[in-house]
């Protein structure tokens, strides 16, 4: 194998062992804490422009499966890890994870002090990088802030038809899981891209709408706002991830970019009405800026136990809720399921089909 390097914009190197498909891509290097499910991670859309450090020492003890991928392509810039499995031993694994690399066109490196990486990161906050295979780079590492979100979302609308509920999914980026946990809740689900207008929802005739996770800058979005607003007041909305903070900045509020972000399937998150503490799986590098949200429209409604950062809105008067975790993520626990239950339950009490799950 050929040796690479993890070139930082900060001027630190990291040397290790290359694995998947150079792509000369310049991506904002994170990390994520999760000690399972790397296959589910990798193909997170929310993922796209970043280079994923995985803190779990070793990577690929289980390989991959066809079932598990959380989109139809891989959109991560880049995969770090310290030690990597090459000969998997599971019942249901197809191909190792540097075969998956490979395939996906993705670049990697393996034998990397991912602790001494992780710290580095801790201290500068946000670091640009990039896989290579020399330890100098000839040019800097300037790169445009790319539309991570055009990149990743569906150009068309896609129907998955079921007998309960119509839910418009808009797609930010959406993981199959989100797409999953609404079907399993008997829901006919269309996806439809990140720029359809109110009046193209409208016709669709939606009984609820769910506003997916998605990669980048939510404020890239930000020519979209009035139009997520007159969405949000006109049907019963749940907004997962990127999707709660589009709900928060349509109604006023404010975001800013975490020092490094929250990435883990064990994040403690407070609901406030009940005092009850769940472990939530996390991926974002934004929150809400709990001082810009408007009391008088939204309550919050749950909230990080470690940095006490805004983890969920619910409005006052209208069926609108956001979470910032992912409730359809099941680390291990499976504790705000839910939510999904209780976002049905608003569609129908608002008017739309009867929710029956057989």
């Amino acid at each position: 194998m050929k040796q690479g390097y993890l070139i930082l914009e900060t001027g630190e190197v990291f040397e290790g062992t290359l694995i998947g498909e150079l792509n000369n891509m310049i991506g904002e290097v994170v990390f994520n804490t999760s000690m399972t499910g790397y296959q589910e991670i990798v193909t997170d859309p929310s993922y796209a422009g970043q280079i994923l450090t995985f803190c779990y020492p070793l990577i690929g003890n289980y390989g991959l499966n066809d079932e598990d991928n959380e989109s139809f392509s891989t959109a991560v810039s880049g995969v770090i890890t310290g030690d990597m499995c090459e000969a998997p031993s599971h019942y249901q694994s197809t191909k190792n994870f540097s075969e998956m690399l490979q395939q996906a066109g993705v670049p990697g490196l393996t034998g990397v002090d991912t602790r001494a990486l992780v710290k580095v990161i801790r201290k500068h906050h946000t670091v640009k990088g990039m896989i290579a295979t020399e330890p100098s780079l000839k040019g800097g590492m300037d790169v445009s802030q790319e539309f991570w979100v055009k990149k990743v979302s569906v150009d068309e609308p896609v129907t998955y038809t079921n007998e309960g509920p119509h839910v418009v999914l808009i797609d930010y980026g959406y993981k199959k899981s989100i797409l999953t946990a609404l079907l399993h809740e008997n829901c006919r689900v269309t996806v439809v891209p990140y720029d359809f207008s109110y009046e193209q929802i409208k016709a669709l005739q939606p009984d609820g709408i769910l506003l997916s996770n998605g990669p980048g800058d939510p404020m890239k979005l930000e020519p979209y706002f009035n139009e997520i607003k007159k969405i949000t007041e006109s049907y019963p909305t749940l907004g997962i991830c990127l999707g709660h903070q589009l709900i928060a900045l349509a109604h006023g509020a404010k975001t800013k970019k975490l020092a490094f972000g929250h990435r883990g399937g064990n994040h403690p998150v407070k609901e406030l009405l009940t005092g009850k503490v769940s472990m939530t799986s996390q991926n974002h590098g934004y929150v809400v800026v709990e001082e810009s949200i408007n009391y008088s429209q939204f309550q919050v409604l749950f909230r990080n136990v470690n940095d006490k950062t805004v983890e969920g809105l619910k409005h006052v008067s209208l069926p609108i809720q956001s979470v910032q975790f992912h409730p359809e993520a099941h680390p291990g626990p499976s504790d705000t399921e839910y939510i999904f239950n209780e976002f049905l339950h608003q569609v129908v009490s608002s008017g739309g089909k009867r929710y029956a799950k057989v």
